[in-house]
């Protein structure tokens, strides 16, 4: 068996506050990791770190961009127990995405329309908690309670296979686990 990690955060970003004020959710970003540490997470969001777009299908870390600037961001860390096979599949299914990111864009209508409970599929493009969903869907990795486009990150801390491993903040987490923000 391995593990899937899915990283929660709700940021003080422009995004991120009208999400929080339309949704009231707790976390408005998802991120998606294959290493405890959370080494290189993937997600679709700001590609350079600083303004809101570009975006799109892009790599994030905690050492670097917005993360390390504001480390005091809630959070909350997720694990996701799979075979083996399946977490290759994972790995492959943002690999392709990766290699191809700049055919992606930020699905901005979806993120809209999801609050709607309206599904809106876009060839190319994906908000971040619809892009962890095709990857867990597409590989098989979990049966989604809905459509891709319907999920957002505070989801997934109501699915019975997701295993809360770390509920506070982004620095108390990197302390936690002896990575430094510096």
């Amino acid at each position: 068996m391995k593990t899937i990690y899915i990283l929660l955060t709700k940021s003080e970003t422009i995004l991120s506050k009208i999400v929080h004020f339309v949704t009231n959710d707790a976390y408005t970003h998802a991120s998606i990791a294959f290493d405890e540490n959370l080494q290189t997470l993937y997600s679709s969001s700001r590609k350079n770190g600083r303004t809101l777009f570009p975006a799109g299908p892009c790599t994030e870390s905690l050492h670097s961009g917005y993360y390390k600037r504001y480390a005091q961001i809630p959070c909350a860390v997720y694990e996701l127990q799979v075979s083996d096979e399946i977490y290759e599949s994972a790995k492959k299914e943002v690999a392709q995405i990766m290699e191809n990111a700049e055919h992606y864009h930020f699905n901005i209508i979806g993120l809209l329309l999801c609050q709607f409970n309206i599904p809106y599929h876009r060839k190319y493009y994906f908000f971040c908690s619809q892009f962890v969903s095709e990857v867990l869907c597409r590989s098989s990795a979990l049966d989604l309670p809905k459509d891709t486009s319907l999920m957002r990150p505070s989801d997934y801390m109501k699915l019975p296979e997701m295993l809360c491993c770390f509920r506070g903040y982004l620095n108390e987490f990197t302390n936690q686990k002896n990575l430094s923000l510096v």
